[in-house]
């Protein structure tokens, strides 16, 4: 198995990226990893190894380029280069922790969806109290959506579950305003009857305030609805720990509880990390695409990339496609 990784993505590139994957090799046996990137910048952080590979270029995508002019002029870049390596069969996955909208423009672009998905899903997985996770989609590849859209997704986020999460015949839950059966706008009460009749396990709508309760394995959404519950997530647990560190700072008392308990909350703040769950993967893709975290340090790049393997041990891509092209459902919505 080969995986193509954009070497010059994200806030901590390239040395979090080397470190990543030089723990990937180390631990998984079967894996080879191609780096796409400024050749001495990667070497300057990277130790021998037989099984990491380098491809030189020193044309990046930044955060402030445009997603789809940026993939379409900037043909040399690391993102796209690493894409052209899944495109041409070389690699067998891909990972960027860059530019979000270009690597989704790059996997629509480059790589291509799998026949029979109208549009693909950016799906995290998302920490619960019980520690077991679900996964979201759509966070942001779609920000308006169809009904039979979300049925896919619900297909795609049950098909991922079961083999990557190993999770028997995953909840699917419909995220809307109520849990009611006819809650919500015109999406949410269409997708609901189709999802109804889909090949999947559902148990109806999930309200936002449950979703870390772990009210379903996934939840599907439309993607600007998804993102801002993806938003507020973060911006919430990164609130409260602001807020517990200045509170713990405020006396010498405070002070000294905060040092019985720092271990704690360091284990409290890492079950919150999703990205201790890997990347966001792009489903509906020809081939696993997944997307990590921006300000990804190298483990969780690693889990990214054990995240990817996965999703290539155990034929999501594949299971995917032949479960649509086995399905039929009413798109007049």
């Amino acid at each position: 198995m080969k995986i193509a990784i954009d070497a010059m993505g994200g806030d901590h590139a390239p040395e979090a990226i080397v470190k990543g994957a030089e723990e990937a090799v180390a631990s998984i046996e079967h894996l080879n990893i191609t780096l796409i990137g400024d050749e001495n910048k990667i070497k300057s952080y990277l130790s021998e190894s037989d099984r990491i590979d380098i491809i030189h270029t020193d044309e990046v995508i930044t955060a402030e380029d445009e997603p789809v002019r940026a993939v379409r002029s900037k043909k040399n870049s690391s993102l796209v280069l690493m894409a052209k390596e899944v495109k041409e069969k070389r690699a067998d996955a891909c990972i960027s922790a860059g530019n979000t909208g270009a690597l989704m423009s790059a996997g629509l672009f480059v790589v291509g969806r799998i026949r029979g998905i109208d549009r693909p899903a950016l799906s995290p997985t998302l920490p619960t109290m019980n520690g077991k996770g679900f996964l979201l989609l759509d966070v942001g590849a779609n920000v308006d959506a169809k009904a039979h859209n979300l049925v896919q997704y619900a297909m795609m986020g049950s098909i991922y579950s079961e083999k990557v999460r190993s999770i028997s015949n995953p909840t699917i839950g419909l995220m809307n305003i109520g849990t009611e059966e006819g809650k919500g706008n015109e999406l949410t009460k269409k997708a609901y009857i189709q999802l109804k009749e889909a090949p999947v396990n559902f148990i109806g709508n999930v309200e936002a305030r449950d979703i870390l309760s772990g009210a379903a394995d996934v939840v599907v959404t439309d993607g600007f609805s998804g993102n801002i519950a993806l938003k507020t997530i973060e911006g919430t647990a990164m609130t409260m720990f602001s807020m517990l560190k200045e509170t713990f700072m405020s006396s010498v008392k405070t002070k000294i509880a905060a040092g019985m308990v720092k271990n704690d909350l360091k284990g409290l703040k890492s079950q919150l990390d999703y990205s201790e769950y890997g990347g966001a993967g792009l489903f509906g893709l020809a081939s696993p695409v997944i997307k990590a975290h921006g300000s990804s340090n190298g483990r969780a790049v690693f889990n990214a990339i054990q995240q990817a393997a996965h999703m290539v041990d155990n034929n999501v891509t594949d299971t995917i496609k032949k479960t649509v092209e086995s399905v039929e459902w009413n798109k007049g919505d």
